[in-house]
């Protein structure tokens, strides 16, 4: 049985697995903010667009899944992001039910000038001497995605 001591000592913050991964989330996501508002996006649309570049079109439910997103957070940025003309909205001609979303030529013109974001991100990290390796980047991760399919 732990002690008293014990368990106000599982209370303490440096205990904790979760506030560094929060705080880490935070900075990370702040660091991008700069390179992100050059390009009129947020981190989540931005995030949104990677996923339908790569797909070209998907479901709303579909990428909710992918970006661990309920519909509540999606749709408005959806809806941003179709005011912005990367990307239409339509009722799948399969099941009218499901609300599809498809990759626009505006939208795919607009990679070119996104894609210098993952090396920008690369030299902020090195001018603070966070030279990961590509291994280490691999494992680490890992690491968060075994958590996110566990935790899900």
């Amino acid at each position: 049985m732990a002690t008293e001591n014990e368990k106000e000592d599982l209370l303490l913050l440096d205990k904790q697995l979760c506030f560094p991964l929060y705080a880490c989330a935070r900075k990370v996501v702040a660091a991008y903010h700069p390179f992100l508002k050059a390009l009129g996006l947020t981190y989540t649309q931005y995030v949104t667009m990677m996923v339908i570049w790569e797909k070209k079109e998907i479901s709303v439910h579909e990428l909710g899944d992918i970006l661990y997103l309920d519909s509540g957070t999606l749709t408005p940025v959806l809806k941003k992001l179709e005011g912005f003309g990367y990307i239409e909205r339509h009722r799948s001609t399969i099941d009218e039910r499901v609300v599809e979303a498809r990759l626009t030529e505006k939208g795919q013109a607009f990679k070119e000038e996104v894609s210098k974001v993952p090396e920008q991100m690369r030299c902020y990290l090195r001018e603070r001497n966070l030279n990961f390796t590509p291994d280490e980047i691999t494992a680490f991760k890992g690491e968060l995605y075994k958590m996110l399919d566990h935790l899900v």
